[in-house]
């Protein structure tokens, strides 16, 4: 199949990789000035893939878009809309879109495919990639379970024969609003691991694992979703990779944070953050974990006191 992939940061890139190996036509699309498109262009590496000859790197859009029978989306999550607005330009028809980024708009709390919808029109599918898995571990050959999901169930199945392989195993979806919040949500969990492996208090990632999920599945319940989604590959089952792992950069950037060191890598969750909180005023679902992060980063809130009186200080029933 033809595939574009629109975006060349280290999952866009390896995605591309990933399509190749698979023997599908692949395009890869980056913009002009990115240094990591220039880097691609001239060594065919970034340092976690190396490209074969056979993926072709472009920074013209409508040729990406052109021929691709299927468009995947990986950028960050906050430049979508701006994406959008580009791609509704162009001869979208009959085009399978597949979002494989994770976050919420900060400014209005809307899902990502709430967002592409609003510029396509209505032959078009779109479908979100999600779940657990890391560049460097999927390249060492460590395979891991992810998540296709739509409201086509075509789609669905397309996608899902398009992309199987040793590497991935897919699971079909069934809650595309659980999926999507799911795994958005999961970014700001990372955000308060790391926050605790900085305080020292790693022994409550546990706790932070327990209410976490529950935090979110209440989310995901009245928002029109199943709660139980929380529980599956998009949210806890990605755990692992954003809480404990050190390639996470949620995780990452939490530690650096409360240790006042600087961490140049983008933190989905930061965003996502303040999206989550819109939400939990609009459906009237508390969100302590949510609340506390960003009384850390956004309200320069101090984290022990914060993390402390979060997991510590009071007292009720668990469920």
């Amino acid at each position: 199949m033809n595939i574009s992939v629109i975006g060349c940061g280290r999952w866009g890139s390896f995605l591309a990789w990933y399509a190749d190996r698979l023997h599908h036509t692949v395009t890869l699309y980056g913009r002009d000035g990115s240094k990591r498109f220039a880097e691609l262009k001239e060594t065919r590496s970034n340092g976690l893939v190396t490209l074969g000859d056979s993926v072709q790197l472009t920074s013209d859009l409508s040729r990406a878009v052109q021929n691709a029978q299927i468009l995947i989306i990986s950028i960050a999550a906050q430049s979508l809309r701006m994406l959008m607005q580009q791609l509704s330009v162009l001869d979208l028809n009959d085009k399978a879109i597949v979002l494989c980024m994770k976050g919420l708009e900060a400014d209005t709390g809307n899902r990502l495919t709430q967002i592409v919808e609003q510029y396509v029109p209505k032959t078009t599918t779109v479908s979100i990639w999600v779940g657990p898995g890391h560049v460097q571990d999927f390249t060492a050959g460590i395979p891991n379970c992810m998540v296709i999901d739509s409201r086509s169930p075509e789609a669905k199945e397309m996608l899902v024969q398009a992309f199987s392989s040793d590497l991935i195993r897919f699971y079909y979806g069934s809650d595309l609003i659980g999926n999507e919040v799911g795994a958005a949500a999961k970014n700001v969990i990372g955000i308060a691991a790391g926050m605790l492996d900085g305080l020292n208090k790693t022994a409550l990632k546990g706790a932070l694992m327990a209410r976490g999920t529950r935090e979110v599945a209440r989310l995901i319940k009245a928002m029109g979703g199943s709660e139980i989604t929380a529980y599956g590959l998009s949210h806890l089952g990605d755990y692992q990779a954003t809480i404990f792992s050190e390639y996470s950069h949620n995780r990452r950037f939490g530690e650096a944070f409360v240790r006042g060191e600087p961490y140049g890598e983008l933190a989905e969750g930061v965003a996502t953050t303040t999206a989550l909180l819109r939400l939990s005023e609009l459906y009237g679902v508390e969100m302590p974990i949510c609340r506390a992060v960003d009384a850390v980063v956004n309200q320069k809130a101090e984290p022990n006191r914060v993390l402390t009186d979060l997991f510590l200080r009071s007292l009720k029933k668990e469920f």
